[in-house]
């Protein structure tokens, strides 16, 4: 019996070199604080979804680009022994590979500072270079590390493939209506929905699903049907205007966990949303599966390496 090949989840955008010093608190501004630990890791929230996803099951595909430099050879090194195709990785003998200046204080929190380097030179040409593998792409997963020309040109053609294209909006930025309009899925954190939606607060995280009706209906007007928004410690709520009257609004709850270092963990929870709509489970279940993969990620330092494997979400899950 021939066993079908999975159709494969497309990522495009950014691969960085993580430059992570560990403090007990995070400095306030001009402050200089003492650290206890540092750490090159590869990063990216790009090639951070990827690994994940590929952790998780899913067949992946990378489009970027890194410097001819040691920290592009870490990055194609770490990410494609995480099974994650980097055939469609450009190196680029003008920019260096984008770095990440990170912080990460006693309680896992942190800040991050990014500088694109040779992400930003990756174009809507190398996207269309690579027109093949979006023709039989099952997810094409985006975020706003890259331009934003290349990223629609992403999500156009995933969305032409009839692929379900997923965005994370992150680091921040307005997006035109246009790429709103091929997106299936919206990814957001509750600072990110908030600016999206002009301002308008989110409920917080003890409100009942019936708080949740006005804002799912805001982004409905915006053109997004579906999105997650993720709550941090506190899970993530799952607003579906195409669904059915008792399926518009879903509470996933957190996953407990003592948090070692939160860095990269949304990126872990986008990359196995990613794995699990590939796989074709509905999106509450994805996030429910997503969450148990995020709080697992920030329980070990670092992004990539601290990533979990099916089985370990399956074990918690058990």
């Amino acid at each position: 019996m021939t066993i079908a090949t999975p159709a494969p989840i497309v990522v495009v955008g950014s691969l960085n070199a993580d430059l992570t010093i560990y403090c007990e608190r995070l400095p306030l501004p001009g402050e200089t604080v003492h650290g206890n630990g540092f750490a090159v890791n590869p990063g990216g929230k790009s090639a951070n979804q990827a690994v994940a996803a590929s952790k998780l099951g899913g067949r992946v595909v990378l489009i970027g680009a890194v410097g001819d430099d040691a920290n592009g050879t870490m990055l194609l090194a770490s990410t494609a022994g995480a099974g994650v195709d980097v055939s469609r990785v450009r190196r680029s003998p003008e920019a260096a590979t984008g770095v990440a200046v990170i912080s990460v204080d006693a309680s896992g929190e942190n800040n991050i500072i990014i500088s694109a380097g040779a992400n930003g030179t990756l174009a809507p040409e190398d996207v269309a270079g690579s027109a093949d593998v979006f023709e039989r792409a099952s997810v094409v997963c985006l975020c706003l590390e890259v331009g934003l020309d290349t990223v629609e040109a992403a999500a156009r053609l995933g969305h032409d493939a009839g692929a379900t294209v997923l965005l994370n909006l992150s680091p921040y930025a307005e997006i035109p209506a246009s790429l709103a309009g091929l997106c299936d899925v919206l990814l957001v954190n509750a600072h990110e929905a908030s600016l999206f939606l002009g301002g308008t607060a989110v409920p917080d995280a003890g409100a009942d699903t019936a708080a949740w009706a006005p804002v799912r209906s805001r982004f409905a007007d915006r053109g997004l049907q579906r999105v997650v928004v993720t709550l941090g410690a506190d899970g993530s709520v799952v607003l579906d205007s195409g669904a059915g009257a008792g399926g518009h609004v879903t509470r996933i709850e957190p996953t407990r966990v003592n948090a070692t270092d939160t860095t990269g963990a949304g990126d872990a929870f986008t990359g196995a949303v990613a794995a699990r709509l590939a796989a074709g489970e509905s999106l509450p279940a994805a996030a429910a599966f997503a969450s148990v993969a995020a709080a697992l990620a920030a329980t070990r330092k670092g992004t990539q390496t601290a990533y979990p494997e099916v089985a370990d979400v399956e074990a918690m899950l058990a």
